[in-house]
């Protein structure tokens, strides 16, 4: 997965693999690696949560 994906991207990756699971019957053969996909992008989105809340508690402890 590349890294330069954006928030908005993540997310809509995510919802799209949702919808997915839950509108059709997952194959078994393809779910781990859904998973795995999914995982990843969460991972991807809480860390440019935490670097976006780290900057902005920075911003408001320079004051």
């Amino acid at each position: 997965m590349k890294k330069d994906i954006s928030y908005e991207e993540a997310v809509s990756e995510l919802e799209a693999i949702l919808r997915h699971m839950e509108d059709d019957e997952p194959d078994i053969d393809s779910l781990g690696e859904q998973l795995k996909k999914a995982k990843e992008l969460i991972k991807l989105c809480k860390d440019k949560l935490t670097k976006t809340d780290n900057e902005i508690k920075k911003i408001l402890d320079s004051k």
